[in-house]
Order: structure tokens, then C-alpha cells, then sequence
């Protein structure tokens, strides 16, 4: 009511019409000029039925999506998340009708303070535990493998997340034979789309408290993951489309995973893969076949699979530039699906380029209150590679 009273002032100040006099009136439109550019959410202090400023936020990532799809325009839309814990409990569906966005005018989800500001620490970083049901479709199909739900589903291109913890969900993830209940923690499963920024995240899994199946899976071309942090989970990126251009992955600590610390489907030789440290991983690649993923990755709705492009039928050959392979069980594997039916396969489709790799471990840094919290030990030749939460040299 402050909020609706002060909006009606300032009407009267400014000599506005009898019709922009009305308390309704206004609020609607500070909701919809919140909606076209900034938007704040704090899981403690806020509501869903607020205006979205900062002195009234919102609660909740969906009700953020709600709001972003009900926008129109073209201006860029920022939603910025104060620390806390947030409970996902349904899918965030990022899917306007009646706004575009563009590459310099963008929608990113971010949180308020980011790695490289001074008074950042990981306490800090907005953390997004899922609480959803499992679903019993996924990707437009009936799922048979027991469950599956997806955190953030994004259908509309040039998209950044940004300086988030993503955790996985408290399941059982194969609690009998032939039976795989999984999250996929951010989405994108549509060919169409593209630019799509991953940055400056904390994604956590555990195989026993809280899987995550796949951190980022990603159709469509411009995928671009770096300065992240990826632990415990059994995937951390699928790149899923044959053939699709613009991907990379730089600059990111992949620790643990008993997947595949990456998985290419097929896509384009253009791939920049660098500053990546990799330790203690079952696969370090995963490279599936262009006619395989075509397959697999049929569209939703019941639609055939894609034709595979001149690119996706090409012989794969990736560099692997200025990276740390360490203490790693395979290098390269192949594989489908989310059984994680993988054979090991020749590496020779990765080009090592001023990339070392060593069968000894990598010391990381335990203590929380270290600002390189789970990075490589300071000074050590792993942290030598630059890879982490933080953009600016030295921090």
C-alpha cells in the first residue's frame, strides 16, 4: 500500500491525467516497467505477489518466469537474486511469446554479487535446491526410466545464468534395476535456439544425498560454459545437437564426475575447449555419434530425429588447449542415453595442445572461508590454468 500511495503522489506532482490517478492503474504499470528491465527476488524477505523491486521482491525463480513470460519488447531483462536458499519446486519455464531478446540485450538471471566483487564469498552465491516431483515425460516423450525433472527449462535464445549454486535433487537415483530418476538442472531442448551463457556457478551433486544427473543439457547452437565450478555429479554439460557451431566450455574445475566430465554429441570442430582443469573423473569426453544423438535426441512432441548436417556426418577432432587432466580413470568414451552406456574409444579425435596430463591428484582448497573455496591450492601447478569462479586474474 506505501508502494501504491507514493506511485499516486507522484502522479499528482507530475500532473498526470485522471485516469493515471487510480491506484490500480499505477501499479500495473510499475509492474510492467519492472518487468521489461530489472527484477529482484529474495527467498527470505519476499513475495510473489510484489512488484519485483528492490524494496519489494520477489520470492520465487518461477514467479520470475511467470513475469518474463507475460513481458513484451525488446529491452534486455535482468533478474537479480539475493543470497539464500531457494527451493525449486517446479520447473522454471523461461518461454515468452511477446518478447525477443537479442545478444546485447539479453534475459540473465544473476546473482546480486558476483565472484570478483570485493565483498563476495561463497556463503554468498544464491543457492537453488530441487524439491519438484519427478515428471513422467521428459523432452516431450513418456519417460520409462522412472522420473525426471527439469530446474530451469529455457526456450528463448540469448540467455545468461550467472554466479548461482545449483545443487541436485534428494532422490534415490537407481533404487532398483533399469531404473534412473534423474535431474536435468538447467535446460534447453530446442534445435532453434542459441546463445546460451553458462557463468560463474556452483553446481554440486552427490551421488547418494543429492544427484545431478546433468548439470547443463543444451540443444541448439552457441552454448557457452566457462568460470564454473562442477562436483559430484555425473554429467556436467551435454552439448547435444549434431553439428550445431559457437559452443564452448573454458576455464572451469570439473572434479568428480563419475559420468563424463563432458559430452559432445557430434557437434561442430569449432568447439573451444581450454583453461579447463579435469580431476578424478570417470570419462574426461564423451563423444557420441551424429546419427546416435540425432536418435536419441528426437524432437519433442513425437517428431522424427533431424537429418544429420555435413558438419555432424564430419570426423569429430576437438583441441583440448591449456588444460589439466589429472588422476582421470578414461580419457575418451562413447556412449547413449541416460543409461551412461559407455566403451572406451580411441582418443585421437582430441588434439592436446599445451594441455598436461598426470596421474596425480589435485589438492583443493577446503577451507569455506577462503575466497578460493574448491578451487586448486593456490600456487600449485593446477591453479596455474586460471580455471574457477573468478573472471579477473588473481583474485
Amino acid at each position: 500500500m506505501t508502494n501504491r500511495r507514493q506511485l499516486l503522489k507522484t502522479a499528482i506532482a507530475a500532473g498526470a491525467g485522471a485516469s493515471l490517478l487510480r491506484p490500480e492503474i499505477l501499479f500495473a504499470r510499475e509492474l510492467q516497467t519492472q518487468a521489461s528491465e530489472t527484477i529482484y527476488v529474495h527467498p527470505a524477505n519476499g513475495r510473489d505477489s510484489n512488484a519485483g523491486t528492490k524494496a519489494a521482491p520477489l520470492k520465487s525463480l518461477p514467479e520470475v518466469a511467470r513475469r518474463v513470460n507475460a513481458s513484451t519488447g525488446t529491452s534486455a531483462f535482468t533478474a537479480f537474486l539475493a543470497e539464500g536458499i531457494y527451493s525449486v519446486d517446479e520447473t522454471v519455464l523461461l518461454s515468452p511469446k511477446n518478447r525477443k531478446f537479442t545478444k546485447e540485450n539479453r534475459l540473465t538471471i544473476r546473482a546480486e554479487v558476483l565472484p570478483d566483487d570485493p565483498e563476495w564469498n561463497v556463503g554468498r552465491m544464491p543457492t537453488l535446491i530441487h524439491t519438484m516431483p519427478l515428471g513422467s515425460t521428459w523432452n516431450g516423450r513418456p519417460d520409462p526410466l522412472g522420473g525426471v525433472a527439469d530446474g530451469i527449462l529455457i526456450e528463448t535464445s540469448h540467455v545468461t545464468i550467472r554466479g548461482l549454486r545449483v545443487l541436485g535433487i534428494p532422490v534415490v537415483e537407481s533404487p532398483k534395476p533399469g531404473q534412473i530418476r534423474r535431474l536435468y538442472a538447467i535446460s534447453r531442448l530446442r534445435r532453434d535456439l542459441e546463445d546460451l551463457e553458462v557463468a560463474q556457478c556452483l553446481l554440486v551433486g552427490d551421488e547418494l544425498i543429492a544427484p545431478n544427473h546433468v548439470s547443463i543439457i543444451a540443444h541448439g547452437n552457441g552454448v557457452n560454459v566457462h568460470h564454473c565450478i562442477f562436483r559430484g555429479q555425473k554429467i556436467s554439460v551435454v552439448y547435444w545437437t549434431p553439428g550445431s557451431t559457437g559452443h564452448a566450455m573454458h576455464h572451469c574445475v570439473l572434479h568428480d564426475l563419475y559420468g563424463s566430465a563432458v559430452w559432445t554429441a557430434a557437434i561442430a570442430n569449432d568447439f573451444e575447449y581450454r583453461n579447463n582443469v579435469v580431476s578424478d573423473s570417470n570419462y574426461v569426453w564423451t563423444a557420441q555419434g551424429g546419427a546416435s544423438a540425432s536418435a536419441d535426441a528426437a524432437g519433442r512432441g513425437g517428431q522424427q530425429a533431424a537429418p544429420a548436417t555435413a558438419q555432424a556426418k564430419e570426423a569429430v577432432h576437438y583441441k583440448v588447449i591449456d588444460s589439466y587432466l589429472a588422476h582421470n580413470r578414461r580419457l575418451a568414451g562413447s556412449g547413449t542415453g541416460a543409461r551412461l552406456e559407455y566403451k572406451d574409444i580411441d582418443a585421437g579425435f582430441l588434439e592436446m595442445i599445451g594441455t598436461k596430463t598426470t596421474e596425480q591428484s589435485i589438492t583443493f582448497e577446503r577451507d569455506q572461508s577462503r575466497r578460493n573455496y574448491l578451487h586448486p591450492v593456490a600456487g600449485s601447478e593446477a591453479a596455474k590454468i586460471g580455471a574457477g569462479l573468478f573472471l579477473k586474474p588473481g583474485v
